[in-house]
């Protein structure tokens, strides 16, 4: 989808759709106005009918309006309030993209400058129009036999204020990387795990690097995490014929020497519990355990999109957790490469696993701040549900930063405590720590796990197991979360 940023009338403006908004009881803003003066009333007239009561997303499309070089225009109402919450501009875009690509038209004009949202300046407005837009075409469909059709429409141009062209310029070129990088994460999700496994991430980190020259990889193997000591890695790995990988990626787009920000993804590529194994129903979506991986993938897609002038390191700890004659058991204690031991309790909360040896090799990059990403813990969906990741981390300046990137990327986070009274249920009488802390409070306690290893920086976590992907029948898949969240956490990071 091509996107124009474009400061003119409308109603002079040659389109195969119009998109103008109205409110509540008819109302037109300054724009609608000019476009209806330009067709001699005709909108006033088809307002006055009633077929368009103007509530947030309802639609009329009307052909051969008089006077307008617009082959069609679409109204969408607006509401009655003054300012639109993100959700509701939201749903209204969906309104709108869900008439446009129907048509047969190959282009539309949104004029939609008038339309106020709560908190967001035209830059923040325009960012998730053209995100919303450019996120809603996704389909996945490589495993069809029959492919989806492809729609006519192919350009998008946004009318807006002379004085604003600038920031909503940056604002398509911003939200068109971050739908790039959503892209690629929902299609490395939605990939089946008999093909998406730790040596096929790996090649897609390869190719990666070969597309962009300021990309460099590194791929740790089996042998390489023995040397390293990554007892805790290998342990989750050794019950299954795939082998594990620890995936290294290192942008350098800022000053030689300037200390890289750091992302850390979960890449569990399948997860059957283990010996400690899931019930079957709905297994068949535990290929979504990498969404923490698929998540750094994509937000580094959209770093390279847009060539931020900053450093970073993006390390993706992948294994497949199966149960066999050589898996690990519930009881087996294992050497982390901290040097700490864990004993497990239950092979099922393996991600922690391959994470703790992958946050202790982050601190040879001697990095400014680590995130790492993690589809960790059922807890955290019954605690917040699909709407917000959980967020915890060991400094208030960095976990602040990252809510605040949430709430600008409408991709929110909430922070949940590492109160020290959460790690003493972590406490093992054979070793250093035990790999669960029982049933109460587990998104925190598998925090907590987690924040032994990240002494060494500034570190936060986010636990997307309820936002990473939709669960169940026909409409499940990936969502792409949270690339949008990331990739404004690290526009943030760009300095001014």
């Amino acid at each position: 989808m091509e996107f124009i940023v474009k400061n003119a009338r409308p109603e002079t403006l040659k389109t195969a759709t119009l998109v103008i908004p109205v409110a509540e009881g008819g109302k037109l803003g300054a724009t609608a106005k000019a476009v209806d003066a330009a067709s001699g009333g005709a909108i006033a007239a088809l307002l006055k009918r009633g077929d368009l009561a103007g509530k947030p997303g309802q639609t009329l499309l009307a052909h051969g309006v008089t006077n307008l070089k617009a082959e069609r225009v679409l109204l969408v109402g607006t509401g009655k309030d003054a300012e639109l919450s993100d959700r509701q501009l939201r749903k209204l875009i969906a309104s709108v993209y869900g008439v446009l690509k129907n048509l047969a038209g190959s282009d539309a004009l949104l004029a939609l400058q008038d339309v106020q949202v709560k908190g967001r300046d035209a830059h923040g407005k325009a960012r998730l129009i053209v995100e919303s837009l450019a996120d809603a075409g996704y389909q996945f469909d490589r495993f069809k036999s029959q492919k989806a059709t492809p729609g006519a429409l192919k350009k998008i141009t946004l009318i807006t204020d002379k004085a604003d062209i600038a920031a909503v310029e940056r604002a398509t070129r911003e939200a068109r990387a971050i739908a790039i990088g959503m892209a690629l994460t929902k299609d490395l999700g939605n990939m089946p795990p008999n093909i998406c496994h730790p040596s096929y991430l790996a090649e897609q980190a390869k190719e990666l690097a070969k597309a962009h020259k300021s990309l460099k990889v590194d791929i740790l193997d089996e042998k390489k995490l023995q040397a390293l000591g990554a007892g805790a890695f290998l342990a989750v790995a050794q019950g299954s014929d795939q082998p594990p990988r620890m995936i290294v990626m290192q942008y350098n787009g800022g000053k030689k020497g300037e200390k890289p920000h750091a992302l850390v993804g979960k890449g569990i590529t399948f997860d059957t519990g283990g010996i400690s194994i899931k019930p079957a129903a709905g297994m068949d979506e535990m290929k979504y355990d990498m969404g923490g991986a698929a998540s750094v993938f994509g937000t580094l897609r959209a770093v390279l999109e847009l060539q931020l002038p900053i450093n970073l390191v993006c390390l993706l700890a992948c294994a497949e957790n199966m149960p066999s004659g050589g898996a690990t058991r519930p009881g087996d204690i294992v050497t982390t490469m901290s040097g700490q031991t864990v004993e497990i309790l239950n092979t099922d909360a393996e991600g922690r696993l391959v994470l703790c040896d992958t946050l202790t090799y982050a601190e040879r990059f001697k990095p400014q701040s680590v995130i790492d990403i993690a589809t960790l813990t059922g807890a955290c969906i019954v605690a917040l549900g699909s709407n917000v990741s959980g967020l915890m981390g060991n400094d208030d300046d960095l976990v602040n930063q990252i809510l605040a990137a949430g709430r600008q990327a409408d991709d929110r986070a909430w922070q949940l405590p590492l109160y020290d009274e959460y790690q003493e249920q972590l406490d093992s009488p054979f070793a250093d720590i035990a790999n669960i802390g029982g049933p109460k409070a587990g998104t925190i306690t598998a925090g907590c796990f987690l924040s032994r290893f990240t002494k060494a920086y500034k570190w936060a976590h986010l636990d997307i197991a309820g936002t990473a992907w939709v669960s169940g029948g026909k409409d499940k898949g990936a969502t792409g979360r949270p690339v949008p969240l990331l990739t404004q956490y690290l526009l943030d990071r760009v300095p001014a």
